[in-house]
């Protein structure tokens, strides 16, 4: 016989689950220009031949780009990080306990030398390699 208590707990995890997911869409939908200049650089395997992916979940956590065989996480923060630096850590902190390396880049950087910003995403390939 089921026991309900796991029924309770596999529909919780499932419902969280769904407001993810349908989050990380949302997300998608309304990258920032940032986000979107980063994509450019990004997208179709365009550096180096790795498959990146935009807002995809890891945990309960939506990162902005990842590349799951290279096992990096790119973030790109803007004002709000400033004030949101414990969770950051924290985040950051489950995140590598799964094996992820995190690169974080300011929105200026992104804006403003979006060349140096792929270069540092090169070097952070090739070391993973």
């Amino acid at each position: 016989m089921a026991n309900p208590m796991n029924d309770k707990i596999e529909h919780k995890i499932y419902i969280k689950s769904d407001k993810l997911i349908q989050r990380s869409r949302e997300l998608r939908k309304a990258q920032t220009p940032e986000e979107a200049k980063l994509w450019g650089v990004l997208r179709n395997r365009a550096l180096d031949g790795y498959k990146f992916k935009r807002q995809t979940t890891i945990g309960s956590f939506i990162v902005d780009f990842s590349c799951s065989e290279s096992k990096l996480i790119i973030e790109v923060d803007g004002r709000q990080h400033m004030e949101q630096e414990e969770y950051d850590i924290q985040r950051t902190a489950f995140l590598e306990s799964q094996g992820y390396r995190v690169l974080r880049f300011w929105n200026n950087d992104v804006m403003k030398n979006i060349e140096g910003v792929a270069i540092k995403i090169q070097e952070a390939l090739a070391q993973l390699d």
